[in-house]
């Protein structure tokens, strides 16, 4: 009898060790990244693969659900004065990742560090509507603490605009205005963000970073919303090359893509079905032209530009090359803009034979022909979706126009210095999507003293236009006001934008907490969980 029951006692310890064992394992989501992060500094970082990390290990005052609609964050409740003027943020019990107290003054040294120009950030831009913001980022006033933004004690901020900005709310979600923690910043200079010196306050703070491998991020246990996370790890894979990214998914090696290749497309939906996502993305694809370099500089080239812009077929770019859905796009803002008509110019109704004929046209009055052909170098950073584009963009323009095209690809950080600098580029791939959902966020990128006009682009009327809007309390007049600085942008050339962004991904049917529907795409860690 002994011997009967011994085995029946092994397997119910056996079965309650497995139990015990998947009650002990952690919860970790492995994400693709696309390329290498070149900081995690919120005040000075740029690009999706950044944001991606940032969004979870900071917060700030607002915050965004699953599907991308503003919550509170750090700030519980707010009023704003009835001139749209002054926002009165009261913050809750928080603390950084370190334990120590995250106050209203943190948020005010991270706001003033980002308009600071020793900083160096790219989206001090992003706070212009703040009382003073402009002036010091533009050197005009010395004096940070001038800033329209203050702390009345430790869990209250008011921030003083210079104007009505509807859009505040959604623009304080971005990572440029992040709290900032004084103490690392000020004893570590630029190493304040490596793992044994970053301090953090999102529901994930950096465990460790190994450059082009991995960065890890585990679960924060000083969040004050720590209870809500159900994740204990987070991993990050830079993966610029999309073929790798899928392949690793498809080993298992990842939870989810960063992005796949748009040649693949078809398997994958044969294959994976339901693990493929495919939505709407707030964000326009396009290229962009180096209006401060002698090949576009003159008056003439203001036509060389509007030739190559007209001598893209969109519709063989969107339905042959990517061929994922994305829309022909003739203009910078896309569709989707709460309460936004885009403008669309006259060129996108021509057909194919006539926009080519009109781009001919204006080229040879720029000065080019057979017998002087444009010479233009095309950059763009590394990615096989990127160089497909770039090859049949550089055919087009041979074909219809006789310019010769030369092709460089660069690696992510490289490539952002390079086309920042413009001392080399002279037309660039890009992409912009939104930071919050208004076509502001679009059309700013192209003020003069704009951190990210790498076209060059100086237009003393859309700055005016773009400052009025500002002060537009409107919705209907403010939209207007708008839509005549994007026919002006439109009209002027300094880019060409190509389609309109959808997402598209593979996701692993156990990670819990994937919105279909979030077209700013701001996918936080937090709202996922893992359930095998």
């Amino acid at each position: 009898m002994k011997n009967q029951k011994k085995p029946l006692i092994i397997l119910l310890t056996a079965a309650l060790g497995v139990a015990a064992q998947a009650a002990n394992a952690e919860s970790v989501l492995r994400r693709g990244n696309g390329s290498e992060p070149q900081t995690i500094d919120p005040q000075t970082a740029q690009g999706v693969p950044e944001s991606n990390i940032l969004r979870d290990l900071f917060e700030g005052l607002i915050g965004e659900d699953a599907s991308g609609n503003l919550v509170p964050g750090v700030a519980e409740k707010w009023e704003i004065s009835a001139d749209g003027k002054t926002y009165t943020f009261h913050l809750r019990d928080a603390k950084w990742s370190d334990g120590s107290p995250l106050t209203a003054h943190d948020f005010v040294y991270g706001w003033q560090r980002a308009v600071d120009p020793a900083t160096g950030s790219h989206y001090s831009f992003l706070l212009y509507p703040v009382k003073n913001a402009q002036k010091i980022a533009e050197g005009h006033e010395k004096d940070v603490n001038q800033l329209g933004v203050k702390a009345t004690d430790d869990h209250t901020l008011v921030a003083e605009l210079e104007g009505p900005t509807p859009y505040f709310l959604g623009l304080v979600t971005h990572a440029t205005a992040y709290p900032a923690p004084k103490a690392a910043v000020e004893k570590h200079g630029k190493k304040w963000t490596r793992p044994e010196n970053i301090v953090s306050n999102g529901p994930f703070k950096l465990d460790s970073w190994q450059p082009n491998a991995q960065l890890v991020a585990v679960k924060s246990d000083q969040y004050w919303d720590k209870d809500a996370v159900k994740l204990d790890k987070v991993i990050y894979y830079p993966t610029e090359n999309q073929t790798s990214d899928m392949n690793r998914y498809r080993a298992g090696e990842v939870d989810m893509t960063y992005e796949i290749p748009n040649d693949q497309i078809k398997m994958l939906r044969e294959k994976f079905k339901d693990e493929l996502k495919i939505s709407s993305y707030l964000g326009t694809y396009f290229y962009g032209f180096n209006v401060t370099r002698p090949s576009f500089r003159a008056s003439s080239s203001h036509r060389a530009t509007s030739a190559l812009t007209l001598a893209i077929d969109r519709d063989v770019i969107t339905d042959k090359v990517t061929g994922v859905g994305e829309k022909p796009a003739y203009s910078f803002v896309p569709p989707g803009i709460n309460g936004y008509d885009h403008y669309t110019p006259e060129y996108a109704s021509l057909d194919k034979a006539a926009r080519i004929e009109k781009a001919k046209k204006l080229y040879e009055e720029a000065g080019y022909g057979k017998d002087k052909p444009l010479k233009v170098d095309l950059l763009y950073n590394t990615s096989e979706n990127h160089k497909k584009i770039a090859v049949a963009v550089a055919a087009m323009w041979k074909q219809n126009l006789g310019v010769q095209t030369n092709l460089t690809n660069q690696e992510w950080k490289v490539f952002l210095t390079t086309r920042t600098e413009k001392k080399q580029t002279e037309a660039f791939r890009a992409g912009w999507i939104g930071d919050y959902n208004d076509a502001y966020s679009f059309l700013e990128l192209f003020q003069s003293k704009s951190g990210l006009n790498d076209s060059g682009y100086v237009n003393e009327k859309f700055d005016a236009l773009l400052a009025q809007a500002g002060q537009e309390q409107d919705m209907g007049k403010r939209a207007a006001i708008l839509k005549d600085a994007e026919k002006m942008l439109t009209d002027d050339y300094p880019v060409a934008p190509v389609y309109s962004y959808v997402t598209k991904l593979l996701f692993k049917p156990y990670v819990k907490g994937y919105a279909e529907e979030n077209v700013m795409d701001h996918r936080s860690s937090k709202y996922m969980w893992i359930e095998k």
